[in-house]
């Protein structure tokens, strides 16, 4: 009977990985395209960075309704008709490639981007909710973020494949494989069910408990906002300098351009999925683990400073993915186990939008800092990554629980 329910479990924890995939390849799959963009559609890279940038500010303002709604009606109610949003967002673009419209296109992205806010960031309070038991919901985060991760991976190389066809292809996919994820997530994932018979909180009494709980934890919920945006930020700023840095300096295109992009992105996935299995529910052990992270992340686009020829600055870049992705599982068991259930969706919500912050200035600001200097664009993420390191290091500080004191003796 345990069998089949733990079988059950990883069933339904497969079907929930499948929306960070599609998210994922949703957004970062248009990178290595945004080159073939601007010229199809006579923009800048500017311009062609606001097509993911527009995704990420809606999600940023919607996801925190969507974790208050999630937290009242159920998980699932959220989950599937953000998934159906998010393909007819990417219908309309198909819609706007085939007429040649920036406008439109922009447009598409933020219906997605409004779909994308009700799915992915859902399913960390829901891997909270599913598991009971701390080392279980640390694994199932890291199973979350490999996929999460292996969609960056996958997207450099399925986005300049498709590409090939035309510019236009790469948007084809999405409503596709959002159906894929309604399907499953409708097949497998059964929500546990709660006893609570009594009627919701008002709105008002909702957030007036949810800013009591911040207020009780500012200190480390603060740092742990800004060290999430400051990972995406870091994240797609490098990827946006590496897809550029390909395409026009080494006129790299094609499937051997998204190749060489998935090559830091591949470690990153390793170093999530590793990192996952790791840390357990050793709640000190995951804070020495993003500090050090962040560390080698830093070092690591520091040494781009020195060495500028392209394959060292791609062994750097999978270095500093190394870091990152060892931090982010992490970063996910903090917020999804330090917050009570009533309270994790709507907490949650506000990490996830503090990730789509940095998802949405990663590419313009990178693109605004290389038109006036590389090297200035390196010493910004450097920054960053030690800013991290150090908020990580002097903010967060777990108690560590005494079931994992028992399994480390």
């Amino acid at each position: 009977m345990k069998q089949s329910q733990n079988h059950k479990q990883t069933a339904a924890l497969l079907a929930l990985s499948s929306i960070p995939l599609i998210m994922t390849l949703g957004n970062s799959m248009l990178i290595p395209v945004l080159p073939a963009i601007e010229r199809a559609l006579g923009i800048s890279a500017l311009q062609s960075s606001l097509v993911i940038t527009v995704y990420s500010i809606m999600a940023i303002i919607l996801i925190p309704v969507a974790g208050y709604l999630s937290d009242r009606v159920g998980r699932k109610r959220i989950i599937i008709p953000s998934l159906v949003l998010a393909a007819a967002g990417g219908g309309v673009c198909i819609w706007a490639a085939g007429m040649n419209s920036y406008g439109l296109l922009l447009a598409g992205r933020a219906i997605q981007g409004i779909g994308a806010a009700g799915a992915m960031p859902i399913v960390l309070p829901l891997v909270g909710d599913m598991f009971k038991d701390e080392e279980q919901v640390s694994t199932g985060l890291g199973l979350i973020e490999t996929f999460n991760t292996f969609g960056k991976v996958l997207s450099p190389i399925l986005g300049s494949a498709l590409a090939l066809i035309a510019w236009r292809t790469p948007f084809w996919s999405i409503p596709v494989l959002c159906a894929v994820s309604i399907v499953l997530v409708l097949w497998l994932v059964r929500p546990p069910k709660t006893d609570k018979k009594e009627k919701p909180p008002s709105p008002k009494v909702f957030i007036g408990t949810v800013w009591k709980l911040y207020k009780e934890k500012a200190r480390w919920l603060t740092a742990l906002f800004i060290v999430i945006c400051f990972t995406m930020f870091i994240l797609f700023g490098l990827l946006f300098y590496l897809s550029e840095t390909l395409e026009k300096e080494h006129h790299m295109k094609g499937i051997l351009k998204g190749l060489v992009l998935a090559i830091p992105l591949a470690v990153l996935c390793a170093a999530s999925f590793a990192a996952g299995k790791w840390i357990g529910r050793r709640k000190k052990l995951m804070k020495w683990t993003v500090t050090l992270g962040f560390f080698i992340t830093a070092l690591s686009v520091a040494g781009c400073l020195i060495w500028d020829v392209t394959v060292g600055q791609i062994s750097l870049l999978s270095a500093a993915g190394l870091g990152i992705g060892a931090a982010l599982p992490c970063l996910d068991a903090f917020v999804t186990e330090g917050i009570e259930k009533e309270q994790r969706g709507s907490i949650s919500s506000f990490y996830s939008s503090m990730r789509f912050v940095g998802v949405a200035a990663g590419p313009p600001v990178a693109s605004l800092l290389m038109q006036q200097s590389v090297s200035g664009f390196f010493w910004v993420m450097v920054v960053c990554a030690f800013a991290a390191s150090l908020l990580t290091m002097f903010l967060i500080r777990p108690k560590e629980d005494e079931a994992a004191k028992t399994a480390k003796a």
